[in-house]
């Protein structure tokens, strides 16, 4: 018995687009359900979910990314606060004393708060998508780690003058920048370079997650990792320097001592797995209706901005599809 559809008995040919394009979808065009199995998506349903995100954040206004950067410097004391707290009350214990490690991360990622790493790496995927360009991208990341390491600062100042920790937990604190800069150079770099792997991990999970309770866990196991592993997040470390330099009579030489090595391995590292692990392994498509830059647009223009991810129906008042129309050159607004 067949249908008008082209089916037979329930399973004809055909239907499988005709059930992808009915696919649950957010306001931007993004998948909301998994089209294989609803509560899982695909590798490229999370892509595409990773380049809705990274287009809203990519068109923030400089204004509104800094001060939301500043906020997350500000708040990743609290990741300072509770691992030396924890280091004090457990010193030879590194599994136990990086229990409170995760906190200031968890703060930021559900608040959605602009840190370097995790909310700065999604618009890599504009970028290998043609959808961002590189001037653009650097500008993002620019401002917010100038954001981030200013409210790192501030908060670490008033950690180091307002009588907040013990004193054992102060002498915690103020050894961090100290062992980093006893394991050396390529040592710091190394370390760092795993933790920005996982960190793009959070990135990349984080967006195939579909709740608040499932983002929580998995926030929380990878940053406790990187404490309990002693390796070394970018802000974290600045955290740490600006707090060593505030209680010490160190040096400012820790800066590219410590800190530079560490910017530098969770940037590679990061932008890897993105690139030759997650990228890699999604279809290479282009999404029809939305116009790619060409290569000189990706390499010296200010190009990119918000984009919707293709969506069937959505179309404009003069019939051009709704990407397309959602395409626009930022403009520094």
């Amino acid at each position: 018995m067949s249908d008008e559809d082209g089916t037979e008995n329930g399973t004809g040919e055909g239907t499988g687009e005709e059930l992808r394009e009915s696919i649950d979808r957010a306001a931007s065009g993004a998948p909301a359900a998994g089209w294989a199995i609803r509560d899982r998506f695909s590798a490229d349903e999370i892509f595409e979910r990773v380049l809705a995100s990274a287009a809203e954040e990519i068109a923030i206004g400089k204004q509104r990314l800094f001060f939301s950067g500043l906020a997350a410097g500000f708040a990743i004391v609290l990741t300072f606060l509770g691992h030396a707290v924890g280091v004090a009350t457990f010193p030879d214990n590194q599994f136990l004393s990086a229990i409170l490690y995760p906190v200031g991360f968890i703060y930021i990622i559900l608040g959605n708060y602009q840190l370097y790493t995790e909310e700065t790496l999604p618009p890599v995927a504009l970028v290998l998508a043609r959808l961002a360009s590189l001037p653009l991208l650097f500008r993002v990341w620019g401002i917010v780690v100038i954001g981030n390491v200013i409210g790192a600062g501030l908060g670490a100042y008033l950690l180091a003058h307002g009588e907040v920790l013990s004193p054992a937990a102060m002498a915690a604190g103020a050894e961090f920048a100290a062992v980093g800069l006893e394991h050396g150079w390529w040592t710091v770099f190394n370390r760092a370079l795993f933790a920005g792997w996982l960190v793009a991990g959070v990135v990349w999970l984080n967006h195939a997650a579909r709740d608040t309770v499932s983002r929580l866990l998995l926030i929380y196991v990878i940053f406790y990792m990187i404490a309990a592993a002693d390796l070394y997040h970018v802000i974290t470390a600045a955290c740490e320097v600006f707090y060593y330099l505030f209680v010490t009579d160190g040096s400012v030489t820790v800066v590219y001592e410590f800190w530079l090595p560490v910017f530098l391995g969770n940037t590679i590292g990061g932008v890897f797995l993105v690139t030759l692990v997650n990228y890699a392994q999604i279809e290479q498509q282009r999404f029809p209706g939305i116009r790619v830059l060409d290569a000189r647009e990706l390499l010296f223009s200010w190009r990119g901005g918000k984009v919707r991810a293709p969506s069937p129906g959505l179309q404009s008042d003069d019939g051009e599809s709704e990407s397309r129309a959602e395409l626009r050159e930022d403009r520094d607004e």
